[in-house]
């Protein structure tokens, strides 16, 4: 299905200049191919699928699984429109695999979505393309509303009118559930989300309820907790700048940075994390063993507070000194303590989750040392809070206060003859240390080596 040309047409037919940033630097020539290990008979009545959101985090590893572990059985085409949280690097290794395409197309627009469905005759549809960071959706909702809501909206609608889906896969998140202080919480649990962007989560499951009811739409709700691996962004693109996005590739990118690392209020919330590679495993095992009509959750077994995140990651950089290195700002406007659900459903089927955090936190370590351009130059945006003012986003204003963390730096900005504009890099300097004296005697800029307790990182082998 694919060729060689496919990625660089895609840059060269947007007439948005932001896009330029997907131009192919050839780094993912290097990198694993990084899939789960489940491999099902194939269903008969699936064969082509289209993932929405495929160039993301969560999307690219279930392209990758599909098309690598079902390369005769499935034709899997990826779906993105490439101005969030995406990146071309995600799944360029699959360009000349023949049961593999990519489509750029809005999902927010019934042209670009019909037009896929059409030219692919899809008949499987997974629906990841989503807003996704709960800081941004504070001030930011409307896009949360049109990306996520309005977009679930035009991809049913669009749907009905093609008429040939068998299979709708909507996925979710456990944050629809609101807080859970006390028991797990089972897929039949009221919804109750706490923020704009799981209000948008819910709204959108809810208009796939109406189209099960009203059109008889074929579909499954599959609700995650927090996903974590290789390929997660520690920035996001909005407009034409980047601003931080997910805690564990944004601490990670600090620590290889020399600068501390900023937890919201005290740092006691609790997360359940998920490896990206099991993930994709769920989505398989759904796939392939669940039930056209059911609402499964995805459970992590693995808890950890945000400051015990934190703490782990400074014990694999080989960082002692806690104080030096952990810091705190100012929390969320609302922050729930706590996300659990349970995935005993999901169990039932077979599917387990295989990956233990501490390994795939090592092997997310390792990844972006290994591969820290992957998503361009994010230094100067590994902040906090990120700020919405008018139609865009701009780091917070009071980073440095916020955590104590530097003094005001003036950004100076020149060109090269060449054209390239450079600015002077903003050094966080740890709370307790001189300009002159480094904890673990580095420096600010050099990347920390991982210490002698890292762990193991043998999930990060190919597929």
């Amino acid at each position: 299905m694919a060729d060689g040309a496919i990625w660089d047409q895609s840059v060269r037919t947007s007439l948005d200049s932001r896009f330029l940033r997907f131009r192919d630097e050839g780094i993912w020539h290097s990198a694993p191919l990084l899939t789960g290990q489940t491999c099902f008979e194939p269903l008969p009545d699936v064969r082509n699928i289209v993932v929405t959101g495929g160039e993301g985090f969560i999307g690219s590893w279930l392209v990758r699984h599909l098309t690598v572990k079902y390369p005769n059985a499935y034709n899997v085409v990826s779906f993105d429109k490439l101005d969030y949280c995406s990146s071309l690097n995600n799944a360029r290794m699959l360009e000349r695999k023949a049961n593999f395409d990519f489509f750029h197309g809005d999902v927010t627009q019934p042209s670009d979505v019909l037009r896929c469905l059409k030219k692919h005759s899809i008949d499987t549809v997974f629906h990841l393309a989503a807003h996704t960071h709960v800081d941004l959706s504070f001030g930011n909702s409307y896009n949360f509303t049109k990306n996520n809501v309005l977009g679930t909206h035009v991809l049913l609608e669009s749907i009905k009118e093609y008429g040939k889906v068998k299979r709708f896969y909507h996925i979710s998140t456990d944050e629809v559930y609101g807080e859970a202080l006390a028991a797990d919480l089972a897929e039949s649990s009221t919804l109750d989300p706490s923020n704009p962007y799981s209000a948008s989560k819910a709204a959108a499951e809810m208009i796939v309820k109406g189209y099960v009811k009203s059109h008889k739409l074929p579909a499954v709700v599959i609700r995650l907790n927090n996903v974590m691996g290789p390929h997660q962004r520690a920035v996001v693109w909005l407009i034409d700048r980047k601003y931080p996005e997910k805690v564990i590739p944004k601490f990670i990118n600090l620590l290889r940075r020399q600068m501390p690392l900023l937890l919201h209020g005290d740092g006691q919330h609790t997360r359940r994390y998920l490896y990206a590679g099991d993930a994709a495993e769920a989505f398989d095992t759904i796939l392939h063993k669940g039930e056209i009509g059911q609402v499964y959750n995805v459970d992590s077994r693995d808890e950890i507070s945000n400051i015990g995140l934190a703490e782990k990651l400074l014990d694999i950089f080989g960082l002692t000194d806690k104080s030096t290195w952990i810091q705190h700002t100012h929390d969320r406007k609302f922050n729930d303590r706590r996300y659990a659900v349970d995935g005993s459903k999901l169990r039932q089927l077979g599917w387990v989750q295989r990956t233990k955090f501490e390994d795939a936190l090592a092997a997310t370590v390792d990844w972006y040392g290994k591969f820290e351009n992957w998503f361009g130059d994010i230094e100067d945006v590994l902040t906090a809070h990120p700020v919405v003012k008018g139609d865009h986003v701009e780091p917070e204003s009071d980073f440095a206060s916020a955590g104590h963390l530097c003094n005001d730096v003036e950004a100076i900005v020149g060109a090269t003859s060449s054209g390239i504009v450079h600015t002077k890099e903003l050094i966080a300097i740890p709370n307790g240390v001189s300009n002159g004296s480094y904890a673990n005697g580095a420096k600010p800029g050099v990347g920390v080596q991982v210490g002698a307790r890292k762990r193991k990182a043998d999930i990060m082998t190919e597929a």
